[in-house]
């Protein structure tokens, strides 16, 4: 299926500011939670428009991600239709491309994804998403320990699967709660970046 979006992402974790996952090494605390948002400007898949679309994919890694074992769980606008969201899942499942392909390929069990409504600011590192009690994610520039000052931190990585850069943060607010997955990280890791996928030929 040919398929294309482009829009803002907001991601969290449980690593300290950085993440050493950005870099190949093992999580901080040995395990991972935490979470993507997608802020879909623009989108579709064949004849579905996904524009306005917001969607999040949730895990916790019982170690590093790439050893596999992740428990995660896809949140879904409410406000989307039929269609939509099928759309959506279809994705999730890792069949037809992107960076769900590697997200599904992690996964060894996938819950009932949720339906929520989404109430997102995009601003970059002032960004917020609020799902009813489902998510809580509020990100912010990580400020300097001794001055306070907040530092401008970047990451660039042509070769990533998500985005090929991030404005690196931390939490203001991060908060997981579902039938599934239950876990609170704020003052942790955050990230904010423009994402752009496309899998297929072009829609004309």
């Amino acid at each position: 299926m040919a398929w294309a979006m482009r829009g803002h992402l907001l991601g969290a974790c449980s690593c300290d500011w950085g993440c050493p996952c950005s870099f190949n090494a093992k999580p901080t605390k040995g395990f991972c939670e935490g979470g993507y948002v997608w802020n879909v400007v623009e989108g579709y898949y064949g004849d579905v428009k996904l524009d306005g679309l917001n969607f999040c994919w949730l895990a916790h890694s019982p170690g590093p991600l790439h050893e596999g074992n992740v428990t995660a769980q896809v949140l879904i606008d409410d406000g989307a239709t039929a269609a939509q969201r099928n759309a959506i899942l279809k994705l999730s499942e890792g069949k037809e491309g992107g960076p769900f392909t590697i997200f599904a390929a992690v996964t060894g069990k996938f819950l009932d994804p949720v339906f929520v409504h989404f109430d997102v600011k995009i601003d970059g590192l002032q960004s917020s998403v609020h799902a009813a009690d489902a998510l809580h994610m509020q990100i912010s520039p990580i400020e300097n320990p001794v001055t306070g000052a907040r530092e401008q931190l970047q990451l660039r990585k042509p070769t990533g699967f998500t985005s090929t850069w991030a404005d690196l943060g931390m939490t203001k607010k991060f908060a997981v709660r579902t039938s599934g997955l239950h876990y609170d990280h704020t003052g942790q890791y955050a990230e904010y970046s423009e994402f752009a996928y496309t899998q297929g030929p072009a829609q004309t």
